[in-house]
Formats: C-alpha cells, sequence, structure tokens
C-alpha cells in the first residue's frame, strides 16, 4: 500500500494521541461550560428575574449569549496572541483554569447580570482553549492526518453538549432532586437564595471539575517543535516576531483574515440563533400536542380562548414540568448526535473534495434544512428523525475552522490567527442574536425568528468563493 493509500492513523505515535486527547478533553468541558447554560436557562431565568419583568426573558437570554459570545471573541484573541508569544502549553491551562472557576462562580448568581457577567468571563477561557487546541493538534500531526485529527478534536465537543444534556435531565430536571432541594434539609439556603433555584445551582458547580485538567497539560505535553523554531527565528528577524495582532491585516494575511472571520460569523450567528433551537422545535410540538389533549379531556374548562382556560392549561402544563424537561433535553441530545457525526465527518469529506466544496455542502444543507424542521415538520414522531439531520447539516461545519483556519496562517501568528478569526465571528454574531431576542418580544414566534436567521447561510458560498484552497498543502512556517 502507498503513503497515500494509507488510514490516516497509521503512523500516528503514542505522543500525538496523547496531545489529541488531551485537547479534545479541554474543548469537550469547554463545550460543557457554553451549553449548561443551554441547559439551564429556562429554570434559572426565571429564578433571577422579578415576576413583573417575565415577559423580557427573551431578550435577557440573548443578551447573556451575547455577552458570551463577546467573551469568546476577546478571549480567543487574547489567549491566541498569549500562545504565540509564550507558548501554547502554558497558555492551554490558563484558559482551562478560567472557564472553570467563572462556570463555578456563576452558580452564586443573584440576579440576571449577575450570571450573564459570569458568562461573559467563562467566555474569555473558553474562546481561548479553542484557539490554543486547534493550534496545537495542527502543528503535531502529519499533512496527512491533520484533517481527521482537528475534526475528532472539534466534534469531541459533541461530547460536552451530550453531558451538558444528561445534567440538564438527571440534575436539574430530575423530581427527586428537585423535591430534595426544597425539602427542609436545604432550607438553611433561604437568606441567600431560593431553594427551588438549586438544581439549576448545583449544574453550574460541576463546572469547576475540569479544572484538574490543567494539570495534566503542565505535566504531559510539550511545546510543539514548530513553535520553538518560530521563537528561535523571531530572535535573529525582527519581521518574524510571533504574536504580532496587527500582521493579521497586513499584505498577504490580509485576506485569510477577512475569508475566516467571514465563515466564522456566519457559523456562530447560526449555531446560536439557529442550531440550539432545534430542540425547541422539539418541546414545542410536544406541548403543542399535550394541550390538544387537555382540552379534549374538557373543552369547557380549557378552553383556549378564555383566560381562565388559558391558566387552567398552564397549570396543567406546570405540572408536566419533569416530563417536558426530559423532552427538551433528548431534542438537544438528538441534536448533538447529529452534530458530532457532521463534525467527525468533515475532515473525511474535506480531504475529498476540498475544504472549500465541504463548507459549501454544510452551509447550503443548513439553510434546507432549518426550513423544513420549522415550517415543513408536524408530529413528535418526524421531527425526532430530523433533529439528528438538522444537527448534521446546521453545525457540522464548525470542525471546519478547526481544520482551516490553522492551515491559514504561518507558525509565528497561527495562535493568533485561529484564535481570531474564531472569535472574532463570535463578537459579529452577537447583535444578531440580541436581534433575535428583541424581535421574539415584538410577538413574533421562534420559530419564524430561526428560520430568519437561517438565511445566513447563503451568504457563506459567497465568502466561499474568495477563499484560498488549503486541501494536501503542508502547514504555512
Amino acid at each position: 500500500m502507498s503513503p497515500t493509500q494509507e488510514r490516516w492513523y497509521v503512523g500516528i505515535t503514542r505522543y500525538q494521541w496523547t496531545v489529541l486527547l488531551i485537547a479534545l478533553t479541554g474543548w469537550l468541558f469547554d463545550i460543557f461550560e457554553g451549553q449548561i447554560f443551554v441547559s439551564s436557562m429556562n429554570e434559572a431565568m426565571p429564578s433571577l428575574v422579578d415576576s413583573a419583568d417575565r415577559d423580557a426573558i427573551p431578550l435577557y437570554k440573548s443578551v447573556t449569549f451575547s455577552l458570551f459570545l463577546a467573551g469568546g471573541a476577546l478571549g480567543g484573541v487574547v489567549f491566541g496572541v498569549l500562545s504565540d508569544k509564550i507558548g501554547r502549553k502554558r497558555t492551554m491551562a490558563f484558559t482551562i483554569l478560567t472557564y472553570s472557576f467563572f462556570t463555578w462562580t456563576s452558580a452564586f448568581s443573584q440576579d440576571w447580570r449577575q450570571l450573564a457577567a459570569m458568562r461573559f468571563f467563562v467566555a474569555l477561557g473558553v474562546g481561548g482553549e479553542w484557539a490554543i487546541a486547534s493550534a496545537f493538534v495542527a502543528e503535531v500531526f502529519p499533512n496527512k492526518a491533520r484533517a481527521q485529527a482537528s475534526s475528532i478534536f472539534h466534534a469531541s465537543g459533541t461530547l460536552g453538549t451530550l453531558f451538558a444534556a444528561a445534567v440538564g435531565a438527571f440534575l436539574i430536571g430530575n423530581p427527586a432532586f428537585i423535591a430534595w432541594c426544597k425539602s427542609p434539609a436545604m432550607s438553611w439556603t433561604n437568606p441567600y437564595v431560593d431553594p427551588a433555584s438549586l438544581p439549576w445551582r448545583f449544574g453550574f458547580t460541576i463546572g469547576l471539575f475540569p479544572a484538574l485538567l490543567a494539570l495534566f497539560v503542565r505535566l504531559y505535553i510539550r511545546e510543539p517543535e514548530s513553535w520553538k523554531q518560530a521563537k528561535e527565528l523571531a530572535k535573529t528577524n525582527a519581521a518574524q516576531k510571533t504574536g504580532v495582532l496587527t500582521d493579521l491585516f497586513r499584505g498577504e494575511l490580509l485576506r485569510p483574515t477577512i475569508i475566516g472571520v467571514s465563515l466564522a460569523a456566519i457559523g456562530m450567528a447560526t449555531f446560536w440563533g439557529v442550531h440550539v433551537f432545534g430542540k425547541d422545535a422539539l418541546l414545542a410540538e410536544v406541548k403543542r400536542q399535550t394541550i390538544i389533549k387537555i382540552i379534549d379531556e374538557n373543552p369547557q374548562k380549557y378552553d383556549q380562548s378564555a383566560k381562565d382556560g388559558q391558566a387552567a392549561i398552564q397549570a396543567r402544563l406546570d405540572e408536566r414540568q419533569d416530563e417536558l424537561k426530559r423532552w427538551e433535553m433528548l431534542g438537544m441530545a438528538l441534536l448533538t448526535v447529529g452534530l458530532g457525526i457532521g463534525q467527525v465527518y468533515f475532515g473525511t469529506l474535506s480531504q475529498k473534495i476540498g475544504r472549500r466544496a465541504a463548507f459549501l455542502i454544510f452551509h447550503l444543507g443548513g439553510f434546507a434544512i432549518t426550513i423544513i424542521v420549522f415550517q415543513g415538520i408536524r408530529g413528535v414522531t418526524p421531527l425526532l428523525a430530523a433533529l439528528p439531520v438538522f444537527g448534521f447539516l446546521t453545525a457540522g461545519m464548525h470542525a471546519g475552522y478547526a481544520v482551516y483556519f490553522p492551515e491559514l496562517y504561518p507558525t509565528r501568528v497561527r495562535g493568533t490567527g485561529t484564535g481570531f478569526c474564531f472569535n472574532a465571528g463570535r463578537l459579529l454574531a452577537a447583535p444578531v442574536l440580541i436581534l433575535t431576542g428583541w424581535i421574539q418580544t415584538r410577538g413574533i414566534s421562534l420559530a419564524d425568528a430561526v428560520v430568519y436567521l437561517s438565511f445566513l447561510y447563503l451568504l457563506g458560498p459567497f465568502v466561499l468563493y474568495f477563499a484560498r484552497e488549503t486541501k494536501g498543502q503542508e502547514l504555512l512556517r
């Protein structure tokens, strides 16, 4: 068998596997820290907002998401530059400690503004960790295995989402745990927080455990040789200084920066404005069918046209809150499975047909499946079947950022460029999400708002027309 026909994993060393394992574990917990808010926001936000202000919760959620994206943008740039200057190893440990600590402190929030602020600080570490780990994997793995290893690295984040969904279903939404939190055994918390809010608070405290991973980073990995060489070259050549942010906007690096930021902005806006609401499509359909069954029991008592009837229906839905939470988390899990398969497949696909063509397929597919799920499908069973496909197409392309962005930059600014592209995309996506929340406060349904945002996928083909193909090329030195 010729070298070009070898399986991508043939010849990969134990150390290279170790780097991949540590990088993907960091990213797994990175995503958990982000998604634990998605799993708990329907419980956390109402407990942190006055009852008279409940109608503004969709806007507050969007503001919180936007602050998270803004924090990720800042963290990606700051820690990306730092990784080029002081090394991948030390900076990765800093980012893990940052997102772990502030996820833990989120549990002590007293109102939604404090929680939103903590999400900003969590995102500093989240944004930075991805940039460093993706550059690390790209630099350690050989050309033949880089796309697949980078895709596996990024796809591992789906395990973090599944973990967050499990915490949502079995801790935050666990009837026995909820009852225990409200029992006399936890009454001592009354002066500090409402015991009913303890389930989601415990969910956030789990976020402290990834801090232990920083120890493994310091013990088991070393700086890539390419980074060491770049640092040595910088000592003798002022034009080759490492981690200079302004270099991304000069000369031949300007075009890849614009391309990378544009792709990431489309991906981030559609992830937080389209993908994450796939679970809500299922939840809405379950609620709709539940309401139909409730009305059929007693049409006069549960008359939706009367205020008393609406209140009675809502009371019945409240009684089934635990069941509805499990449906919501099932939807999140199905999305995540599809997303994980899509992200793993991106590496193989991009190695066969090229990075640009792979991105194109996912952008067009993401638009089409969003219209189908939110406008064309009714019924719980069809939605259960469609959600993995929805997850596959709406966010599978995110693995492409880990594959493609490190290939756009030389070693001396690889962490800087990769972090800037991925996380500047977060920053540009933030206003879009605030707009989504504002739209919902104006009476437009969530489904319609998601469909409007899905048109952003169609910007992808335009951006890709100007993008450089990097398939089969060695990393820039």
